[in-house]
Formats: structure tokens, sequence, C-alpha cells
């Protein structure tokens, strides 16, 4: 049973870890460790933190609804396999048992923290990728060439990262978007905003999943999801508007520690 403190504290992490998520990306290594401190077994940890972290991938996905005007085309051909990668990284995660996942947890943990630190990097690849093509490529108008042949992977692409995001989930918006440049280009507030989308539709995949046949922590869940839901509508809203690189340096701070921690443990 998870006291007030515990809550309260959960609560707060929650809402860092959904803004975060809608700025920088890596939330999950603020609200993972939280859920951890709480005394939560790693497996109904990670279990619960994907429940709860689904409101705040709505926010930003909702605050950044209008840049997917002209992503319409690419939505409905890649959320199908963002939710059957998402359903599948969850049913994996079920059938790997609370001793390996305990096991696995920090190199997890550093890995989503090793691909937190890479993102600014790509981030900035992405946009000079896109200057260098210039002008707008996956929209409503259709690719031609060596686009259209890359842009046949975006949908494998895609799914294999859902896997991940069932998964574990920890910088899995990382390797969306670094998939999402390499095979769709074009301005980064929108690849950024179909990331949100697709993320979004992994992670209530695995979500539906947990909440039927998983380890849920009910109590820390209904706390978790109001305050996720806030602070991912807030960093939505702020995406684009203020550099997320202090705010990713810091993410992957608090993932190498607790990574190195959990193992020293």
């Amino acid at each position: 049973m998870v006291d007030g403190l515990h809550l309260a504290l959960l609560g707060v992490a929650a809402a860092a870890g959904g803004a975060v998520n809608a700025l920088a990306g890596g939330g999950t290594l603020i609200t993972f460790p939280a859920l951890l401190a709480a005394g939560i077994p790693p497996l109904t940890a990670n279990v619960t933190n994907t429940v709860a972290l689904c409101p705040g991938y709505l926010g930003a996905a909702l605050a950044q609804r209008a840049d997917l005007v002209t992503q319409r085309g690419w939505m409905r051909r890649t959320l199908p396999a963002a939710l059957l990668g998402g359903f599948a990284g969850g049913s994996l995660l079920l059938m790997t048992g609370e001793r390996i996942f305990d096991a696995l947890v920090p190199y997890l943990i550093l890995f989503a923290a090793g691909l937190v630190a890479v993102q600014e990097p790509l981030r900035a690849w992405l946009l000079r990728r896109a200057d260098a093509a210039g002008g707008p490529a996956g929209g409503t108008t259709p690719l031609a060439g060596a686009e259209a042949a890359s842009a046949r992977w975006a949908v494998p692409a895609v799914g294999a990262t859902a896997v991940y995001s069932g998964y574990f989930g920890a910088g899995a918006s990382v390797i969306i978007l670094a998939g999402l440049g390499l095979t769709l280009g074009g301005p980064l507030p929108r690849i950024n905003a179909l990331k949100q989308t697709l993320a979004l539709a992994s992670n209530v995949a695995a979500a539906l999943l947990f909440v039927f046949t998983g380890p849920v922590a009910w109590r820390p869940v209904l706390v978790m999801a109001v305050a996720t839901f806030a602070g991912g509508t807030l960093g939505g809203r702020l995406a684009g508007r203020m550099s997320p690189v202090w705010l990713r340096r810091v993410v992957v701070v608090i993932g190498v520690v607790a990574g190195f921690a959990y193992l020293a443990r």
C-alpha cells in the first residue's frame, strides 16, 4: 500500500514526467524510479507507469494537433503499426516475469538515458536534413523517387519501435523521431507532432492490455494520470517555444544515477 506522502510525490513526478515527455522525451526516467522508490515492485511499477502516462501523451498530442493537419495520410498508415507494436511489447513484458525484468531494469534505464542523450544531435541533424530537402515531405502530397522508397520503411520502423515502447517505453519517442525523420522527412514540428500521436497509440495499446491482465497499482495510477495530463498539456503548449536542452541533460543525469544505483543494489 502506497502512503499519502508517496502518492503526493508520485503526483509531482508524474506532472514533471508528462511535461518532459512533451518537451524533451524521457519522462519515464522520472516516473519509473519514483514508483520504485515508493516500494512498488519493478514489473508492477512499469505496468503502472505505462497506464498512468497515457493521459500525458494525450495532452501533448492534443496540444500539437495543429501540426497534424498535413500528416493525416501518414497517421492512417502508421497508427495500426503503433497499436500492434505496443500490444506486442506489452504482451512480451507480461511473459517476461518479475525476476527477469528486475534483472533488466538497470540496463533498460541506462539504455533509455543514452537515447535521451543523443536526442539533441538527432534533432539538429533532422533540421539540417529538412533544410537541405528544401521543404516538407511526408505531408498530403505524394512522394517520389528515393523519398517514396525511403517512406515505405516508415510503417515497419514505427512497428518495431512500438514494441519497445510497449515493453518499457523510456526513450521510445527518440527512436520514433529518428525513424520518422529518416523515412518521411519534413519540418521538425510536424514530425514531432506525428511522433506524439504514435507514442500515444503504442502506449495506449499496451495500457489497455495491462488494465485487464497486468498487475496495476491503481491508487498511484489515479493520482499520476491527472498529474501527467496536466504536465503533458502544458509541455505540449510550450513545445517549440523553449529549448529543451537543459531539461534533457537533467533527465539524462537522473537516468544514469537511477540506473547505476539500481545496478549497485
